[in-house]
């Protein structure tokens, strides 16, 4: 099996593009774009003003609740960043959620958390040039003294690096963990099963018994409540970020 760097497994290689892997967090993170593009369209299809459908209802409320977030936030005036919010929040939630379904999380491959947060810090720099003017934007680098400029730039790169490992980081540990886990109750249950006497201790033994509901518990922490958290705190501070950068 060839591994990428993040453990992701390689399907193929372009030998043209000079041996660009194809692993299983692109795959998989094309397989949650089409999902998500597939939903959005039918939700938004057939649209009336009147006599709205169910699904006109449910789309009408994810619009209204990426735009609330925006403007409890940072106030209605970046309320244009609601489709770029709600797309990372789709996108990191359910390459998360796929796991349960037991495909690999693009979500925890470094290089995909990383693209989103480029986005992020594409959104951001853009924000303060709009704001700011180009010669604003790279005077904000000299501020509040010339002497502190280096610091500023280092700054402002690893703030996609941030949250990029941050996100990446809290998404594996939780898939590192449960496996751990599943390990640890597959060797305790063939311990413990397993000094039974004759044939059932041979038959007991071999069947990971403790598997069953325990890891359960933890699924619905790192699968479920840490999945959606970590997808709310990169919406949160990409609406933070992009409004520090307006102001």
């Amino acid at each position: 099996m060839n591994l990428d760097i993040t453990g992701a497994r390689i399907y193929y290689t372009i030998p043209v593009l000079g041996g660009i892997p194809i692993t299983e967090s692109i795959v998989n993170g094309l397989l949650v774009t089409l999902l998500i593009l597939g939903v959005c369209i039918f939700l938004t299809r057939d649209l009336k003003l009147r006599a709205v459908s169910t699904r006109q209802v449910i789309a009408e409320f994810i619009v209204e609740t990426a735009v609330n977030f925006i403007e409890s936030n940072v106030g209605s005036a970046l309320t244009h960043l609601a489709p770029i919010v709600a797309a990372l929040f789709s996108m990191s939630i359910v390459s998360s959620l796929i796991s349960l379904v037991g495909l690999y999380p693009p979500s925890s491959d470094l290089s995909c958390t990383l693209a989103w947060a480029l986005v992020v810090f594409g959104v951001i720099t853009l924000t303060k040039i709009k704001t700011n003017g180009f010669g604003g934007y790279l005077k904000g680098f000299t501020e509040p003294i010339f002497v502190f400029t280096p610091l500023n730039i280092v700054s402002e790169i690893f703030t996609p690096v941030a949250m990029a490992f941050r996100h990446f980081g809290n998404i594996m540990a939780g898939s590192v963990i449960s496996a751990l886990v599943y390990g640890a109750l597959a060797v305790a249950s063939s311990a413990l099963l397993g000094i039974l006497p004759g044939v059932l201790g041979d038959v007991l033994g071999v069947i990971p018994i403790l598997q069953v509901g325990i890891p359960a518990v933890l699924s619905i922490y790192f699968d479920l409540f840490s999945s959606f958290m970590q997808a709310f705190i990169f919406c949160m501070l990409t609406v933070q970020f992009v409004g520090q950068a307006a102001n």
